[in-house]
């Protein structure tokens, strides 16, 4: 069995959490397919979530549920950071 800490530290978990596309891109060597990269590019912290869940359920779990975690509260955050800073027109009257 694979553990998260064998593998990884606390760095990658950093950079997993806060810039999921730049990290799977440049730290991952999973083959991704088609979904996966759709995965990637609409909702990152959704693929990280399943990956990690996959790959160290088995003796991380505690770990995964954070990534859940992660992934519902942090798409839901770039949501609203998007729809509530977006650059508005101001009339000149």
């Amino acid at each position: 069995m694979m553990n998260f800490w064998q593998v990884h530290g606390l760095l990658f978990l950093f950079f997993i959490t806060f810039f999921p596309r730049l990290t799977m891109l440049f730290a991952v060597s999973v083959p991704f397919g088609f979904l996966a990269w759709l995965g990637w590019l609409f909702v990152p912290h959704f693929l990280v979530a399943i990956l990690a869940t996959t790959f160290y359920w088995h003796t991380n779990p505690i770990l995964c549920i954070i990534a859940w975690f992660v992934a519902l509260g942090g798409t839901g955050t770039e949501v609203k950071v998007v729809t509530y800073t977006r650059p508005t027109r101001y009339l000149p009257w």
